[in-house]
């Protein structure tokens, strides 16, 4: 135990039980989301992208671990809005645990990135919640990453406080490619892996796979923590 714990033990952010922030029996709890189409919201397996609903920008498909409610939603908002970087770690684990059940499989070598925050939002919060849990899945599973692919070219209102149409119109043009890598040329042909905390009506990754996908990504897949 640290000092940090000995003077702040961890408790679940559920049930308050000591030892983690989300506890193995809160988990249980949240059951798995609705995977379906992310482009027509019709069912689908894994979340894959129908083969008639695939477009040449379009993402391949979009995976979600859990459904937005209970321990979840408490730990990503607890990220969001109260700083507690150390969530990350404890959600991480769980995270992981399940990738490795799923035997999910995104394209041979495939590279793992994130969404960017603003760099305003960042510097406020202090780190960005996706990137911490990112850093530590493909550590553990092996995926390179590479967290800087893109960035945000200007700051817009929250997504949170937008609903269908105007969150689409609200993303548009946000993300640009990272420029060391449009010297280089290094997204051609490659599989990537699109990370984020929640999907809501997915137009933030659309409109990032779509950066990737002019770049010369051949596949881009969409990961989140929650699906609502």
């Amino acid at each position: 135990m640290s000092f940090s714990d000995f003077l702040f033990p961890k408790r679940c952010v559920e049930c308050g039980e000591h030892g983690s922030y989300l506890c193995e029996s809160c988990i249980k709890k949240v059951g798995p989301p609705r995977l379906a189409c992310p482009m027509c919201s019709r069912p689908s397996i894994d979340g894959m992208t129908h083969s008639k609903c695939l477009r040449p920008h379009s993402i391949n498909g979009a995976y979600s671990l859990w459904g937005y409610n209970g321990v979840v939603r408490k730990a990503i908002l607890g990220l969001k809005y109260k700083f507690a970087s150390q969530i990350a770690e404890d959600l991480a684990e769980f995270v992981i645990n399940n990738l490795e059940k799923s035997k999910l499989t995104f394209g041979k070598n495939a590279r793992f990135t994130t969404i960017p925050l603003y760099w305003r939002r960042e510097n406020w919060r202090g780190f960005n919640q996706s990137e911490l849990i990112g850093r530590a899945i493909s550590s553990k599973l092996g995926w390179d990453f590479k967290p800087d692919l893109l960035k945000r070219e200007k700051f817009v209102k929250p997504q949170t406080e937008l609903r269908g149409e105007e969150r689409r119109q609200n993303i548009r043009g946000v993300f640009a490619l990272n420029s060391k890598y449009q010297l280089t040329n290094q997204l051609i042909n490659q599989s990537l892996i699109l990370f984020d905390d929640v999907w809501t009506t997915g137009a933030t990754i659309k409109e990032a796979a779509k950066v990737l996908k002019r770049a010369g990504a051949k596949q881009v897949w969409g990961l989140t923590l929650a699906r609502t």
